[in-house]
């Protein structure tokens, strides 16, 4: 009776520890798993912003941020249309940051568009037979002839905005056409402005997928030319 009560606790005891290591073998496996994910996350993130993908996301949002307040600062009577179709854009740019392991919000202005305002088209109406806006390189050779090469200095990022390839500009009316190259590629896009931004030079989706390189979402060497 005795040697029975025995083998009954040694028994219970084995079972024990071997729920313990269970337990333990499950916790350090959890743990495991979470040091991975994130690492991966923080190796996605790094990543992202090695590419320059953060900081063309940042330089989207902060552009399409700066016009959605020239539209209300400045309002006219399609104002809350642009101003509704640039937070969708806003929204989707938010998006992409999270995919991307950017830091959701960031925002951040291309330096040629600095110090001056988004215009609305009947603005630019008002304004069509005088010279566009001009940076630095501008005003030193004079207006800006077809073929001529404008926004010196300037990176190229994306509006957000769905549609044929069309750009939008903070200086350049509507009609006008612009050729863009990525000088890092050589690839070159000819789009017309169909709208205002807050840059010299923004791309839609479709216009930007033509030149970009793979994974990034800002050109950093970029070639513009008003061509028409």
């Amino acid at each position: 009776m005795s040697r029975r009560r025995t083998l009954g606790t040694q028994k219970k005891i084995a079972l024990l520890v071997g729920a313990a290591a269970v337990a333990g073998g499950g916790a350090f496996f959890a743990a495991n798993a979470s040091n991975a994910a994130q690492t991966t996350q923080e190796a996605r993130t790094k990543a992202a912003q090695d590419s320059g993908v953060c900081q063309g996301l940042a330089t989207a949002l902060g552009n399409n941020q700066r016009f959605i307040e020239g539209q209300r600062a400045n309002p006219d009577a399609q104002s809350q249309a642009r101003i509704e179709n640039r937070e969708a854009v806003v929204a989707e740019i938010e998006r992409k940051q999270a995919a991307s392991g950017c830091a959701v919000g960031e925002s951040a202005q291309d330096p040629q568009a600095q110090g001056s305002q988004a215009q609305d088209p009947q603005a630019q109406d008002s304004q069509a037979a005088q010279p566009p806006q001009q940076d630095a390189g501008d005003r030193a050779g004079g207006a800006a002839q077809a073929g001529e090469q404008v926004c010196a200095g300037s990176t190229v990022t994306l509006s957000g905005e769905g549609g044929a390839p069309a750009a939008s500009s903070d200086r350049f009316p509507v009609g006008t056409k612009l050729r863009v190259t990525n000088l890092d590629n050589g690839k070159s896009t000819t789009v017309e402005v169909n709208s205002v931004s807050g840059s010299c030079a923004l791309l839609n989706n479709a216009a930007f997928e033509q030149v970009r390189e793979e994974g990034k979402f800002l050109i950093r060497r970029a070639l513009i030319e008003k061509v028409g």
